[in-house]
This record gives C-alpha cells, structure tokens and sequence, in this order.
C-alpha cells in the first residue's frame, strides 16, 4: 500500500499527467462528436448495420496516445531526472515498484477515461438522433462497450508503462507506442488483401478496440475474445519491461 501511495503522490505532482489526461478527454469527446457529424452527413445505406456506439466512441482510438504517450512518461521521467535511484532506494524489491506505479496509472487512467466515454456517448448520439441512427445506454452490449472503451484506454497506458522500462527514454519509448498502435496496420497494407484480411482483427490495437462495437464485425474478433488478446500484448510487454528493471542497473 505504501507503494502505491507513493506511485499516487508522484503521478499527480507531474505536469505532464494533467495535459496527458486531458488531452485524452479531449480527443475522446472531440472525436467522437466530429466522427458522428460526419455520418449524419453521409448517412448509411443500410441503417440495420450501423453501429452508432463505435462511431460515437471514435475518439478513443485517437485519445490512445495520449495515453500510451502517459505510461512511457511514468517511467521514463523519473530516469531522466535520476528520480529513479532515490525510487529504487526506498523500495530495493523493484518489480513491486513496477507493479504500483502499473496499478495507479491503470486505475487512474480508467477513472478519468470512463466518464469522458459516457460522454462522448451522449453527445455523440445526441448528434445522430438527427438521422435517427442513435442507440440508447439501454441497449444489449451498449454499457459494456463504453466501460470497455475504458478499459481498453487503461491498458494502453499499461502497453506505455511497459514499454518506457524497456527503452527507459522517453522519445524511444513513444515511437515505441506509436510503433505498436499504428504500425502493424500499415504493413498489413503490403501484405495480399486475404492475409491482411485474417491478421487484421488480431492486431493489437484492433483488438482491444473490438470491445467498443456492438454490430458483428468480420474484421474483427469478438468483443471478449478481442480484449482477451490485447491483454496478452500488454502482459507479454510489462513482463518484459520488468526483467529489464531487474537485470539492468537505473
């Protein structure tokens, strides 16, 4: 507990943590709003298969990020500044370390998410409504997608955590994130359309983010089985940042 406490006390004293998460709500809502208007604008052909919780939710993929952007500057901060061996100090074991400052960015990052997701929602479907293409909170899968949405926001602040203790700089580790995120969709574009096809639903970012849909997708996995294996990224990740932790000298 006293580790945890401390990992609190550092993440709210960093400027960096604020315009993060704010950014993150920002663009959740932003986005969201943006992407809705731009349906009702050029609404489907067929309304039976639009899935007006992901197109509210939008913002989420873009507000990743930011979040990933936080997790690697959890950790690599506290490097830059040699914060890091007055850390390692007060607490020898290192790996409980990793696991506090994991288990405040994860729980702070999805309490502020959370509330940002509903209300991208609302207003999102506030905005489809005009072309009656909205859904209501009541509806089969709607709450699970928004509290995933979340969840799957908590993780990429994980996937960033894990990768600022591999590459311990912060500029390396956000091209790591943005690696991760971003660059497995742009090679599958070189790969033939049926491989790209198959490998798509199961890279990372895609995912996770099948916990934000509540139409069946062909693209993409399940919303259980998608976050299943985004978890097993993130775990494999934070796995390995803490060996580096343990076998590297700060």
């Amino acid at each position: 507990m006293t580790v945890v406490l401390a990992e609190l006390t550092k993440l709210r004293s960093v400027a960096s943590t604020a315009w993060s998460l704010l950014s993150a709500v920002g663009l959740i809502v932003g986005v969201g709003i943006l992407y809705a208007t731009a349906r009702v604008s050029h609404p489907p052909a067929d309304p039976a298969g639009f899935d007006a919780v992901s197109v509210s939710l939008a913002g989420v993929q873009v507000a990743q990020l930011a979040v990933g952007v936080l997790g690697v500057l959890v950790v690599t901060n506290e490097y830059a500044n040699g914060l890091i061996r007055t850390t390692l100090a007060a607490v020898p074991r290192r790996t409980p370390m990793l696991w506090g400052k994991a288990a405040v960015l994860a729980a702070v990052t999805f309490a502020v998410s959370l509330p940002a997701v509903l209300a991208a929602f609302l207003a999102g479907q506030s905005v489809l409504s005009a072309e009656r293409l909205d859904t209501s909170l009541s509806e089969p899968g709607v709450a699970r997608a928004l509290v995933g949405g979340a969840g799957y926001l908590a993780l990429v602040a994980l996937l960033g955590l894990g990768l600022g203790s591999i590459v311990r700089h912060t500029a390396g580790g956000v091209a790591a994130v943005f690696g991760v995120l971003l660059g497995p969709q742009m090679l599958t574009g070189f790969l033939p359309a049926g491989l790209a096809d198959d490998l798509y639903g199961w890279l990372p970012s895609p995912a996770g983010l099948a916990v934000t849909t509540i139409r069946p997708d062909p693209s993409l996995l399940s919303p259980s089985a998608g976050p299943a294996v985004f978890s097993l990224y993130i775990a494999i990740v934070v796995c390995i940042g803490a060996w580096r932790l343990r076998s590297r000298d700060a």
